[in-house]
């Protein structure tokens, strides 16, 4: 374990998870960012109550547990919360105390650069690697509201396997995930997703709708509603229409238009 067994207060604990999501070795880096990401609200509460924590610290917690309001108000009138977790904060709608926030605080440049400790990246998972198949094993052992809580802050191998859950309300947390990549966005709108929410989450997000693949994928997706289908398949290229036109794979209705639209342009030509 990361803390090799021994009970460590919160705010040390909560540190200590911090630093070692960092760590060279592989295994403690990912054991370390499962272990933060699933730290209960009450512990957090009490970790960030220590006046003493790290200004990065702070900031990583805003980072994965800003909608718990009580946490985040704690955050933002923490001592050490510098400018840049204030004012990711007050963009969350987070009430912030202090008005001094035209200049960075000590250690805020110092805490821009941690940050990256919990960036994702577009790396494919490996579902063959250790790490991958135990997430998996111990997701078969969870209860929902554990399943939940990773959802709303897990990485990339947690957001894979939980995106398949059969509860719907574990797999439409992963959507809600604010580490999510545009790449996880495609692939979910290009599979078989059964639940419908997820879909219509996708399709009301402004930036994922933005690229053009995702809005591709959405009107081949039978689960995203017609209306919406209709609405994306007319900002498609025309090489896409005319093959969505003969697509056997869409329904009739869309197949239709996607002729009716081909047509237009022809003639517009």
């Amino acid at each position: 374990m990361v803390s090799g067994g021994v009970s460590l207060p919160p705010a040390d604990h909560v540190t200590v998870l911090y630093f070692l999501a960092n760590d060279p070795d592989r295994e403690v880096r990912e054991e370390a960012r499962q272990a933060f990401a699933t730290m209960a609200e009450n512990d957090l509460c009490r970790a960030v109550s220590s006046p003493g924590l790290h200004p990065g610290v702070l900031n990583a917690v805003a980072r994965f547990f800003y909608r718990f309001r009580n946490l985040a108000e704690l955050l933002a009138a923490h001592p050490n919360c510098d400018a840049l977790t204030r004012s990711f904060l007050a963009g969350k709608g987070i009430v912030v105390p202090s008005p001094d926030e035209q200049a960075l605080s000590p250690g805020a440049e110092e805490v821009e650069a941690e940050e990256e400790v919990f960036e994702e990246t577009d790396e494919p998972v490996d579902e063959e690697s250790e790490a991958f198949k135990s997430k998996y094993q111990l997701a078969q052992t969870m209860g929902v509201a554990e399943k939940i809580k990773i959802a709303q802050t897990g990485d990339k191998e947690w957001r894979m396997i939980l995106i398949k859950d059969s509860n719907k309300l574990v797999s439409g947390t992963v959507i809600r995930n604010p580490r999510i990549t545009e790449s996880e966005v495609l692939a979910i709108s290009k599979s078989a997703i059964q639940n419908d929410e997820i879909i219509r989450v996708i399709c009301a997000n402004k930036e994922w709708i933005k690229n053009y693949q995702i809005r591709k994928a959405l009107v081949e997706n039978n689960k995203t509603p017609l209306p919406t289908s209709l609405r994306l398949l007319a900002t498609l290229g025309e090489k896409d229409l005319a093959q969505m036109a003969k697509s056997k794979n869409i329904s009739s209705v869309l197949s239709t238009q996607a002729k009716k639209l081909v047509m237009a342009k022809k003639k517009d030509r």
